[in-house]
């Protein structure tokens, strides 16, 4: 098959994809290898490996190259993708080489926050399509580029924000919210509470062997390797990272924001420091209140990282009060109260599966999909936002909901974007 008949084979079988269906005989029920959305995934580790299994498990799928600036990782990476798909992908350490490849449809993105931006602009000039991992990017201002690259050069950019893809949420914001069973809906509190252990003392060093450090750094500043700036670790550091608040909270974040029907904000009041992890940069806590444009309705997040226990049933997870009633919602399912009352509903189990669906489903039809870019880049504003407080001591911030500025406040508006370390960056034309 030839790559144009490939690819008009691909916008033939989006619906396919969506619908579970199996599109022709073969090892696992997979489609033939030339008819597939070819996947590289850029960052194999943790999250990043978890998606390259996946996505190699589904019909519509093949993963062709797993990239990765520890080549330590393929060793076990590359037989179980085989495993899922009947095929070895090809390695490779810079995803920068993959990008001239014309049977490489889309990138996808496990890599460290401070990658997603840098590596989802490149990938969409090179006319890949996109699932970068949340949050959306490492600033602001990058955010706003993202968006810019997808639409200039007309690329699906889909944000790991997976609940816009799950039936139950779906149900809730798009069907149960809109009838007014629990009223006019005046507030949405989404919360993170988890624990995670402090970071141990640990000097700088050389990096493990098999590591390329340099390009591990990519546009982040040099600094000496240091396992707490490292694996995992890194997401507690500015450089990299954006706090739980952009790990985990923005999930939460995602789902009041998307339940509230509102965009950016117009002002963050919010407390956020570090009550426990002496080691970390980024805060352990927060209490943050959220006011949106043309609405009263307002959103407040907490976070607490240093709690071992869950709170209304979900550790992390959303409340809409309504005038009427209230719903709460999380990944094992929701409830529904009309008053006092507690109505019965029912939930399906939560599955990574319908986002990835969605995802092909967006390539092979060319409509948006669920987490889209924009949306991706509005839920990771409201993270943005409040590591910003912490940052600079401030209490509370306006911003333009139009031009994302800060305003009245050059400190605060300074770290909506950062510098670069060449050649890794973002122009200012995308």
């Amino acid at each position: 098959m030839t790559e144009s008949n490939r690819r008009a084979f691909l916008g033939q079988s989006g619906a396919a994809i969506a619908a579970g269906l199996t599109l022709l005989p073969g090892r696992s029920g997979k489609a033939a290898p030339s008819d597939r959305v070819n996947l590289a995934v850029m960052g194999i580790r943790g999250r990043g490996g978890g998606l390259a299994q996946s996505f190699a498990a589904m019909p519509g799928a093949q993963v062709t190259h797993l990239i990765d600036v520890d080549t330590n990782l393929f060793g076990q990476a590359v037989p179980a993708i085989a495993e899922r798909q009947g095929s070895e992908p090809k390695t490779e350490t810079d995803f920068r080489r993959i990008l001239d490849d014309p049977s490489v449809d889309a990138l996808v993105i496990g890599a460290p926050d401070h990658w997603h931006a840098p590596a989802t602009v490149k990938a969409c000039q090179a006319g890949k399509h996109v699932y970068v991992e949340k949050p959306a990017s490492h600033t602001l201002w990058e955010g706003q580029k993202m968006i810019e690259a997808a639409r200039k050069y007309d690329r699906v950019v889909q944000v790991g924000t997976q609940s816009r893809s799950t039936p139950h949420y779906r149900h809730v914001i798009e069907e149960v919210l809109p009838s007014g069973r629990i009223g006019t809906v005046l507030q949405a509190k989404a919360w993170n509470s988890q624990y995670r252990p402090d970071l141990p003392e640990a000097e700088d060093g050389p990096p493990p062997q098999g590591v390329d450090y340099n390009l591990w750094l990519g546009p982040a500043p040099e600094r000496p390797f240091n396992p707490n700036r490292f694996h995992y670790s890194w997401h507690w550091q500015w450089d990299y990272g954006t706090g739980d608040v952009g790990n985990d909270g923005v999930h939460d974040l995602d789902i009041a924001r998307w339940g509230l029907r509102v965009g950016m904000p117009s002002t963050v009041s919010c407390t956020a420091f570090k009550a426990v992890n002496s080691h970390w940069e980024t805060p352990d806590t927060a209490f943050a209140t959220f006011t949106f444009p043309d609405t009263s309705a307002i959103l407040v997040y907490e976070q607490r990282d240093w709690s071992p226990y869950v709170q209304s049933g979900f550790e992390n997870g959303v409340i809409f009060y309504g005038t009427k009633g209230r719903i709460e919602i999380g990944r094992s399912g929701w409830r529904l109260f009309e008053g006092n009352d507690q109505v019965p509903v029912e939930s399906e189990p939560f599955s990574d599966r319908h986002h990835f669906e969605d995802f092909l489903d967006a390539i092979a039809s060319g409509r948006r999909p669920h987490a889209d870019i924009e949306e991706g880049h509005h839920s990771a504003a409201l993270a943005h936002l409040i590591n910003i407080t912490a940052r600079t001591g401030r209490g509370f911030l306006t911003l333009d909901p139009q031009t994302e500025e800060i305003l009245n406040d050059s400190e605060a508006q300074s770290l909506t974007r950062r510098s670069y370390r060449e050649p890794f960056g973002i122009p200012e034309q995308v």
